[in-house]
């Protein structure tokens, strides 16, 4: 044994080879924490000091390669400056140097996951042999951040500036043949042949078959174009990505930048850009938000991979009952994600469109080259249409997505009730009405809870599962199971009017609609929270909700909350539902719509409904950005702190990823309560306290303003 640790070993291989495994013992994957650099240091010492090794293969003993850094030792790193920031990145980024400068090949073979510093390390290697089913990418720009340990210095080099610039700028993961054709890898294997295939690569390599020292000189040179075609190059990429990620996300034009101010240089000195560059963007608010969101994504997710683990059953069979949009947006992701379902309506045009809506989204997954024919026609043969309860009986879970009528709901759930066996766990995918109420006309109760989906279906993550006052965990667990199957991400909530994120967003929307009543002009509030980050604005997104659905959901939100939902006047949604405007339903709501060549919807500015408006609104008056946004954003922001506090939700991550997943709030922002802790709870409860003339909506809460007198923060 050459080398011995808790997360890396090296032995000698024979016929002069060493091998170097990745094991981080303690941990389901391989990640690059501190303990992890250290151990990579001590190997290379040991490496260095061997005068008879010829050459060196790394692997991994785990099922994925290395699936990046340890985010959870960012924040702490990050708090404590830019020295220690650059100290953090230098580490690796020397050991990444004396790898590759090493006197003899080597050749790393990638299985599983090789991401961010899992990839770079790949890249300070010789010869990168890939297994077909695994995947690799530098997704560090999602977290605001650049890769650090000489990512963007060796891919542009060894790849090419236009492969480094996609690569890096979207931060995406690449199978074997794309990366194989990008000139990433040098070899795609069957995932059983993986490590003879990289062990011939290092016998050819290590006999002078294969020259390992040119491809060094590359990789340690400055980059290879002359300059008007880089400044062309460089230009037009950073012009191109910038309008793509907007203002709100500067890494990806950053990364270009540093690619850029290195493409001169030596290996050496553009690490020391790339790594410039990473410090800066470390000490943004974008990397900050960006990094706790993806911590808050792994405990949301850990805590459902918890409930999974408490389910009894697995879900082998579901249903839907109800076909239709929803219907079947449902049937088609349980389906395509290889979960059998009966899907059953009272009519048989309810099951042609629910049929017609699973089909129409596996048709664009084939057109895309997503799924193949046959991947179609297997998910299509998973839904099974039905008039009838018959087979009701060997169902785990059903989903019941009848319309978003209480009676009409009670009633139908009465019926599956009866039909399916003692163990069958019912769900409702109500988006207001209360699960206590719905389970009031059971006799399982037990057996019964919430699981809303956000629509469309397949594109939306979150599910809210709602827990009754009778749910047992029994149906919690095998309800977040079953949403874990189908690719989505579970919060568990308690049951209340709006469960959590419907009713953190009526108070949005009834701070736009008194924006308008007192003489706001929707198109520019839509423009200043669209500036703000959010996907679209509160006009836009009612009209894509439904104006009859906003309407309805409004009435049960002020009968749950009369203090402070009630209405006192008539809101702009209303006056419009009232004219016949639905919103995109029917090409008519705050704005009209046409089709593009798709058929998808496009909003066209119309004078129709500021002439609706008109008689029940205050004429036109102009309103700062810093003040649209202050009264839309704190009765949001006031309720989901009473969500918190009122156990509605359990944790300020769960609640924050629950309108990031389901609303689309801003990402960068980090959510609301990070966003709460980076202005400082005592600067919104000031801002709150000018606003509370508009009423209780924008009174904050008793411990809020406790917590903003001692300084106490939600993370």
């Amino acid at each position: 044994m050459i080398f011995s640790g808790d997360a890396i070993t090296v032995e000698d291989a024979g016929d002069g080879h060493a091998h170097l495994r990745f094991d981080l013992q303690g941990e389901s994957v391989n990640k690059f924490n501190l303990q992890v650099s250290k151990e990579l240091e001590q190997a290379l010492d040991a490496l260095e000091g061997q005068k008879s090794i010829k050459g060196l293969l790394i692997s991994s003993n785990k099922a994925a390669f290395i699936v990046g850094a340890d985010i959870t030792e960012f924040g702490p790193v990050f708090e404590e400056g830019e020295e220690a920031v650059r100290s953090h990145l230098l580490t690796n980024s020397r050991n990444f140097n004396r790898l590759e400068d090493l006197p003899f090949p080597t050749v790393v073979a990638i299985n599983g996951y090789a991401l961010g510093g899992g990839l770079e390390i790949c890249l300070a290697c010789d010869f990168r042999i890939m297994s077909d089913n695994a995947k690799i990418g530098l997704p560090e720009t999602k977290l605001g951040l650049v890769p650090g340990w000489g990512g963007t210095v060796r891919l542009s080099r060894l790849a090419g500036l236009d492969t480094a610039v996609e690569w890096i700028a979207n931060g995406n993961e690449y199978k074997g043949p794309a990366a194989l054709k990008a000139g990433v890898v040098d070899g795609v294997v069957n995932s059983a042949d993986l490590l003879s295939s990289a062990e011939d690569v290092l016998r050819r390599a290590a006999s002078g078959k294969l020259p390992f020292l040119q491809r060094r000189a590359q990789k340690v040179a400055p980059l290879r174009h002359n300059d008007m075609e880089g400044l062309l190059a460089f230009e037009s990429s950073k012009m191109f990505v910038g309008a793509q990620a907007g203002r709100n996300y500067p890494a990806p034009v950053a990364a270009i930048k540093a690619m850029q101010d290195g493409a001169k240089l030596s290996r050496e000195d553009a690490q020391k850009i790339e790594a410039n560059t990473f410090i800066k963007l470390a000490q943004t608010s974008a990397a900050k938000n960006l990094v706790g969101l993806f911590l808050s994504d792994q405990y949301i997710t850990k805590k459902a991979k918890q409930w999974e683990k408490q389910s009894a059953i697995e879900v082998k069979r579901a249903a839907v009952l109800g076909a239709g949009i929803m219907g079947g947006g449902i049937a088609y992701q349980s389906a395509s994600r290889g979960v059998p379902i009966k899907m059953k309506d009272i009519n048989q045009k309810g099951i042609d469109q629910g049929l017609a809506e699973a089909a129409k989204l596996m048709t664009k997954r084939v057109e895309s080259g997503k799924a193949s024919a046959a991947d179609m026609a297997a998910t299509l043969n998973r839904i099974e249409p039905t008039l009838v309860y018959d087979g009701f009986s060997d169902v785990d879970l059903v989903v019941e997505a009848v319309v978003e009528n209480s009676k009409v709901k009670k009633a139908v759930l009465a019926e599956v009730e009866a039909a399916v066996n003692p163990s069958t766990i019912l769900c409702s995918n109500t988006s207001t009405i209360s699960i206590d109420a719905l389970a009031s006309g059971l006799s399982r109760p037990e057996n019964f809870c919430g699981m809303h989906f956000f629509n469309p279906v397949h594109a939306m993550p979150l599910v809210e599962v709602i827990r009754g006052e009778k749910t047992s965990d029994q149906a919690v667990s095998r309800t977040v199971a079953y949403a874990n199957a189908l690719g989505k991400k579970a919060v568990v909530v308690n049951n209340c009017p709006g469960f959590l994120v419907n009713r953190v967003l009526f108070p949005y929307f009834a701070g736009f609609s008194m924006l308008v009543r007192d003489g706001a002009d929707f198109q520019a509030v839509d423009k200043v929270m669209e500036r703000w980050g959010w996907p679209m604005g509160p006009a836009y997104l009612l009209d894509v909700v439904g104006l009859d659905t906003a309407v309805h959901a409004q009435s049960v939100m002020a009968e749950g909350f009369p203090q402070r939902m009630a209405k006192s006047f008539k809101p702009a949604a209303d006056i419009l539902y009232d004219a016949g405007r639905l919103g995109q339903k029917n090409n008519m709501g705050f704005y009209n719509y046409d089709q593009d060549k798709k058929g998808k919807p496009v909003k066209v500015p119309t004078q129709d409904s500021h002439a609706l408006l008109s008689s029940h609104v205050v004429p036109r008056k102009d309103f700062s950005d810093e003040e649209i946004i202050a009264r839309m954003m704190v009765p949001m922001a006031t309720e989901l702190v009473r969500c918190l506090e009122e156990q509605i939700v359990a944790s300020p991550a769960e609640a924050d990823m629950a309108l990031v997943y389901g609303l689309g709030f801003p990402p960068f922002r980090g959510g609301i309560f990070r966003w709460l802790d980076e202005q400082g709870l005592d600067h919104f409860v000031a801002l709150a306290k000018q606003f509370s003339h508009l009423g209780p909506l924008y009174h904050v809460t008793a411990n809020m303003e406790e917590r903003a007198k001692s300084g106490t923060t939600y993370y």
